[in-house]
């Protein structure tokens, strides 16, 4: 079966946008096989994404299709895969229901202090390195240090959360799945969940385990599922829309310019930062619970299907000039953090560190530029995550 890496060679493209471009036109549901030979529906346009999101008979319930049973132990599969992304109907409202009790849009405001301050701290630290990089220094630390300290992580824990949440986005659907780090990583959150349930504090997991609804309250394995959901979610998200949109500032100088001297239009360039370069690719693998017809082909019972929001987001029947970054588009109905039932629970953190960091960066450093600015940006490897490896500059005050 046609492969990703086919397609590339088949339409003699390099970027993934050249790709969709052609798939949108000439197949907009293309059948594929994943690098570790699972086959699905590639789905490309924006209108059936979006339908895609939104039924109900796509069900993101993938169980080991996407991962072999064997490869991990169902102890493991258990802890990490009962989370929000992973269930369906009544089961879905439920762990929505008590996540969403406490992980309130109050908490996330209060949150605002320390975003400032860690991005402050951050930038100070960035501006006396020799040779700064905006992956390196902000974009990655800063989410990571936000989710940690919402859930509780313990500082000298943290760059093990980093190394582990890359390795894991690094193997999905391929033949490389790292089973020792993801068990790990899992063994690790398990313990802390134990630790939080002995000697709770005032964090996210804390009030997670103690949330209840009525007599319902989250399982031991909904509670590690949750915290891997909101780490390799909350965080990866979050550092690819920082990446993404700092290159995208400093390749549109007037922007920044105008963003700096207006800060009051950054919300609406974090959007058309999310629509044009989405730091996800791909909502979560569904499969079909019954035959249906999506995009006028036939998707049988049990195939799996990949919604691709990068291509939606480029989609010109709905986005007009779609190529082109508008950071006053209006409106503005991308669709990077999903959409339906499914809408990612963690957007506003994403966009309250997105606004703060990119606000502080025009602030502190007007002048900033890349370091070499004819360089070819490096991307991440895989199919999960849509963002830069490095982006070195010059932070000119």
């Amino acid at each position: 079966m046609t492969t990703f890496a086919d397609l590339y060679t088949e339409y003699g493209v390099t970027s993934p946008h050249e790709l969709f471009d052609q798939l949108r036109d000439d197949r907009p549901l293309s059948q594929i096989s994943l690098p570790n030979g699972v086959p699905l529906w590639l789905v490309t346009r924006y209108a059936d994404c979006r339908t895609a999101l939104g039924d109900a008979r796509l069900s993101n319930r993938i169980g080991a299709r996407v991962v072999a049973k064997e490869i991990l132990p169902a102890e493991i599969r258990a802890s990490m895969g009962t989370h929000m992304l992973r269930v369906d109907g009544d089961d879905h409202t439920r762990l929505r229901r008590l996540v969403s009790s406490v992980f309130t849009a109050r908490r996330i405001e209060k949150l605002r202090p320390m975003v400032e301050r860690m991005t402050s701290d951050l930038l100070d630290a960035m501006a006396a390195t020799e040779h700064p990089d905006m992956i390196r220094d902000l974009a990655f630390p800063l989410p990571m240090q936000v989710i940690c300290e919402l859930l509780g992580v313990p500082i000298a824990d943290r760059d093990r959360f980093r190394a582990w949440s890359n390795s894991y986005l690094a193997g999905v659907g391929t033949q490389n799945f790292p089973v020792d780090v993801v068990t790990e990583f899992v063994m690790y959150l398990r313990d802390l969940v134990a630790h939080k349930r002995t000697e709770p504090d005032d964090k996210l997991l804390s009030a997670m385990i103690s949330a209840r609804d009525n007599e319902d309250r989250l399982t031991e394995n909904e509670l590690t599922s949750m915290c891997f959901l909101l780490i390799i979610a909350g965080y990866e998200t979050t550092v690819n829309l920082i990446g993404n949109g700092a290159y995208l500032l400093l390749d549109n100088p007037e922007l920044a310019d105008r963003l700096r001297h207006h800060h009051d239009h950054i919300p609406a360039a974090v959007e058309e930062f999310l629509r044009f370069e989405s730091p996800v690719p791909g909502a979560s693998f569904r499969v079909a619970t019954e035959t249906l017809e999506l995009g006028g082909e036939t998707i049988e019972e049990g195939q799996m299907v990949l919604i691709s929001l990068l291509s939606a987001n480029r989609d010109q029947e709905l986005f007009t000039d779609s190529h082109r970054l508008d950071a006053e588009r209006t409106p503005n109905q991308h669709i990077a953090f999903g959409y339906g039932v499914h809408y990612c629970l963690g957007a506003p953190l994403a966009r309250l560190e997105a606004q703060i960091a990119f606000r502080q960066l025009l602030e502190r450093f007007p002048k900033m530029e890349r370091t070499d600015p004819t360089a070819d940006l490096k991307w991440r490897p895989g199919l999960v995550m849509r963002g830069l490896t490095e982006l070195p500059v010059r932070l000119t005050p």
